[in-house]
């Protein structure tokens, strides 16, 4: 038995404990090996225990592993910021660093918040977002995430923002293919700024391709085009919460490049630091910065911001992502485990849905295809299947689907130096796993 343990979590459950981590395994202290499916939180981009990004925070300690932003700038925080600039549209050359992804989300809201009020536009202060969304966790974050588990015991404690339907065309049972589809769903923002009254909203935040919330959900056709095209008309400023989406996971370094838009703010950490430290960044057009640093200054902060250790580490994964070809191998292995997703369809009709974009991908589980009815939720299949792939060796990452109330819906995104062998291992982990999950609760395999 193990000893009590004095940290708490979400739960009283308690895991192995992790002995390594090297490329994707992990291994317990009892030598059990396990195949990191998911990044941890879709973290890990460049594997576990990468040399030269160790090196590279090596030779930073060496130097120094604090300097306050407010007395001194460091070369590893300036060098990131050109590096994380070059890699963002054009004219997004402003990055103000932070430590995670909720503090990054945070610190994009204010800006815009400040910007509005620097500039003579103090009625807006409304941010909308979709629902379901996840945005963080901190009350700012939170009150953009539309996850009601998350939000509800704290609503009391925060100006809850509104919110618009997220484009879930599978679901709706439209066409994702269709203009028609993503006209459909922007409408509904048009129609929200319309109500809220124009004059009072601030901004519009969206994950490109979704993050937890939804399970790598895509947008539909001409979906991004229009609703930048709709935040223009009104004045109102484009979020990108990149969190989850960016960093190359996607088969580009940021999801939105695949649908060709760019937002007026970048909020991006996760795989961007890739767990050696924490990090995340607020990326912003010069037009918003300017205006707000020739009146005073951004009126934000975190200790921790810029720290050169976190942003050494940070300057080393963005290099270890380019030198070694892992945004090119996200698209090009994401797609075959996407294929490999989609063949277990065949064998598991309770499967309903498979999709994503490079190796940001998920799949959910459904009682009927046809109807997108969810299976039943006292199955509570979004954490036994995880559980039971967790016995295999494999872990994986799961939400409730709709509202986090029913559905289940899992994230498979494996680092970006997965091989197609190790998919090969992933896939027959899950397979098993799949399996004692449907003998388990009575649902029918085809075995054929």
């Amino acid at each position: 038995m193990k000893p009590e343990s004095h940290l708490f979590y979400q739960t009283r459950d308690r895991r192995p404990v992790l002995s390594e981590a090297r490329g994707v395994y992990m291994w317990d202290v009892d030598g059990k090996r396990y195949l990191d499916g998911s990044s941890g939180a879709m973290v890990s981009n460049i594997g576990h225990s990468n040399p030269r990004v160790l090196d590279a925070m090596r030779r930073q300690m060496e130097k120094s592993t604090f300097g306050y932003r407010l007395h001194f700038e460091t070369e590893s925080s300036e060098k990131l910021a050109a590096k994380l600039a070059s890699l963002s549209p054009d004219g997004m050359e402003k990055v103000f660093f932070v430590s995670g992804g909720s503090e990054a989300v945070e610190s994009a809201i204010k800006l815009a918040r400040q910007y509005a009020v620097t500039v003579g536009h103090g009625s807006r202060w409304k941010v909308i977002s979709r629902n379901p969304s996840y945005h963080g966790s901190t009350l700012g974050a939170l009150a953009l995430t539309g996850y009601t588990p998350l939000s509800d015991p704290f609503l009391p404690m925060m100006q809850a923002m509104p919110k618009i339907p997220a484009p879930r065309a599978y679901l709706d049972g439209l066409d994702i293919d269709d203009p028609a589809t993503g006209a459909h769903y922007a409408t509904m923002l048009e129609a929200k700024i319309i109500h809220e009254g124009p004059d009072t909203v601030l901004a519009f935040i969206q994950e490109p391709i979704g993050g937890a919330s939804t399970g790598a959900l895509m947008p539909p056709a001409g979906y991004m085009q229009a609703v930048r095209q709709i935040c223009d008309r009104y004045g109102v400023l484009l979020i990108h919460d990149e969190v989850m989406s960016g960093g190359g996971r996607t088969g580009k370094f940021m999801g939105a490049e695949h649908f060709g838009v760019e937002p007026d703010i970048i909020a991006i950490s996760k795989g961007f630091g890739a767990g050696y430290a924490p990090l995340g960044a607020m990326i912003a057009h010069d037009r918003l910065i300017d205006p707000v640093l020739d009146a005073g200054g951004f009126l934000h902060g975190h200790t921790y911001a810029g720290n050169p250790l976190a942003c050494a580490a940070g300057l080393a994964v963005l290099e270890e992502i380019e030198t070694a070809g892992l945004i090119q191998n996200a698209a090009r292995v994401g797609a075959l485990l996407k294929a490999r997703l989609e063949n277990l369809m065949q064998r598991f009709s309770f499967i309903g849905d498979v999709r994503g974009e490079g190796l940001l991908l998920a799949f959910e589980l459904m009682s009927d295809r046809k109807t997108m009815q969810p299976l039943p939720k006292v199955l509570n299949a979004y954490t036994e299947l995880v559980e039971r792939a967790y016995a295999e060796g494999l872990i994986i990452y799961s939400r409730r689907t709709r509202g986090g109330v029913e559905g289940d819906h899992f994230l498979i995104c494996p680092p970006m130096i997965v091989t197609e062998g190790q998919v090969d291992e992933i896939i027959d982990m899950l397979t098993i796993a799949l399996d004692k999950f449907a003998a388990s609760v009575g649902l029918a395999v085809d075995t054929v």
